[in-house]
């Protein structure tokens, strides 16, 4: 009788996962963790939608059938956006927890019905985001809504530029509270930007409070796996695997995660012929 706990798999372009990681584990200690980062491609914000579809649905297809996963997170709003109907259908026995903009629970808590969404250009043009900003609105006539879309953010966080990354946030939720000079509420439609969270609270102001939907994915995984975590003792350090340099990977688990963690080269390798590869000019 296999005992094993439970195998998670968490999938981001890069870092921006981590924060979902953590959130996981604070949630589900005892089950064992997998992390996948496309960082040869990353940041997946300004990609080429239908490039960025095929490659994440053959990625994750592929490690799947190697790690054998119990359950899948695609901790990036990019790839959930654009993939994860597509994901489902590709693996239909293995549970899929995709993330999105925290749009409803900022449409029910707004108090000044002002709500500010900052995220990647591939996720505000994705017909599932337009689909949920419509049906919130739809039950919402009230509320005041401003997009931005926040080009280069994720890959100065990914980089860990710290200027960049304030000169950002400073333009893109400046542009934000001169559209909406009530804005008391900020959707954090990107994984990367809670690893920041409090350079964005300082920027926008303590009385904005910040979206992150980070913990309704624990809260959904904890949901999908029922009792198949037993308690007992806490499963240890994940597996880390990426595309490209693991270098950033493992200072981005020590900066955020306070750990060390271990990643060879080229420690994620699929077969080349399943990929749509970066151009390089």
């Amino acid at each position: 009788m296999n005992t094993k706990a439970p195998l998670i798999g968490v999938f981001d372009s890069g870092i921006g996962g981590l924060s979902v990681l953590r959130a996981l584990q604070e949630a589900l200690p005892h089950a064992r963790y997998t992390y996948l980062a496309d960082n040869a491609w990353a940041p997946y914000g300004e990609r080429d939608a239908d490039a960025l579809h095929a490659r994440v649905r053959s990625l994750i297809t592929h490690w799947h059938s190697a790690a054998k996963l119990d359950l899948l997170v695609v901790a990036c709003n990019t790839a959930t956006a654009i993939a994860v109907e597509g994901l489902r259908s590709d693996l239909p026995h293995l549970p899929v927890v995709g993330i999105e903009p925290a749009l409803k629970p900022a449409f029910a808590t707004s108090r000044s019905r002002s709500i500010g969404v900052l995220a990647t250009r591939a996720t505000l043009q994705s017909a599932r985001y337009l689909r949920l900003r419509d049906d919130c609105l739809s039950s919402a006539s009230t509320i005041s809504l401003q997009e931005c879309c926040a080009d280069g953010l994720a890959g100065a966080i990914e980089s860990d530029d710290h200027a960049a990354t304030r000169s950002l946030l400073e333009a893109y939720i400046g542009a934000l509270l001169r559209a909406l000079p009530d804005m008391d509420t900020l959707v954090l439609g990107c994984t990367h930007y809670p690893l920041v969270r409090n350079m964005v609270q300082d920027v926008a102001g303590m009385h904005v409070a910040l979206m992150d939907p980070a913990e309704a994915v624990a809260r959904r995984a904890v949901h999908l796996l029922g009792n198949a975590v037993k308690a007992g003792t806490p499963s240890g350090a994940p597996q880390w695997q990426c595309t490209g340099s693991p270098a950033m990977l493992t200072a981005a688990a020590r900066r955020w995660l306070r750990r060390d963690v271990a990643v060879s080269p080229g420690s994620f390798d699929p077969p080349t012929a399943s990929l749509v590869r970066p151009v390089v000019p």
